[in-house]
C-alpha cells in the first residue's frame, strides 16, 4: 500500500491529519502526523487521485510533494522510525546534571544516579539537600542541564 506525504502550513499537521482521518474515503488507510516532521502529514491511501480529492476541501493542505513530476511515494521503510515512540530517558546518562521541571522538586538540580528505561525513569540526588535523597521521576519531568558525555 504507497504512503503519500502531503505539504501542510507549518503548525497545522495534526488539524489537516484529523480532518483527512475524519472524511470517509475507504480509499485511505491511515494518517500520520509525527511531531518530529514539520509541515508534512503522511497518509496511506490506494491512490494519489483520492487524496488530491480531498485535499481540495481541506484548509492548510497544501497537496502532495512531487519531484520530477513524480507523485511522491514513500514505503513502509522511510516513515517506520515514526511509529515507535523514543523514550523520554535517552540520551540522558547516569551522573548528568539535570533540572527537574514538574513535580514536587521542580526547579531543583540534581545528579541522575539510575536510568530504567524499560520503565522511562529516572532516579535523581537532588543537588541542595542536606541529606542526601535519591527521587524517582518520569524521563519527561527532567532536563538535562550539563552530561558528562558531552
Amino acid at each position: 500500500m504507497p504512503i503519500f506525504a502531503v505539504k501542510t502550513t507549518a503548525s497545522q499537521e495534526r488539524t489537516v491529519a484529523d480532518m483527512i482521518a475524519n472524511r470517509e474515503e475507504s480509499e485511505i488507510h491511515a494518517v500520520l502526523a509525527p511531531d518530529s516532521l514539520t509541515s508534512y502529514v503522511m497518509v496511506e491511501a490506494d491512490n494519489n487521485a483520492v487524496i488530491e480529492r480531498v485535499l481540495e476541501e481541506i484548509p492548510h493542505a497544501r497537496g502532495l510533494v512531487s519531484s520530477g513530476g513524480q507523485v511522491g511515494r514513500s514505503s513502509m521503510a522511510e516513515v517506520e522510525h515514526f511509529l515507535s515512540p523514543t523514550p523520554d530517558v535517552e540520551g540522558i546518562a547516569e551522573g548528568d546534571i539535570v533540572e527537574l521541571v514538574s513535580g514536587p522538586f521542580k526547579g531543583e538540580k540534581a545528579r541522575v544516579q539510575r536510568i530504567d528505561e524499560g520503565k522511562d525513569q529516572v532516579t535523581v540526588e537532588l543537588y541542595e539537600a542536606t541529606v542526601p535523597i535519591p527521587v524517582t521521576v518520569r524521563g519527561d519531568q527532567i532536563r538535562v542541564l550539563d552530561s558528562e558525555e558531552r
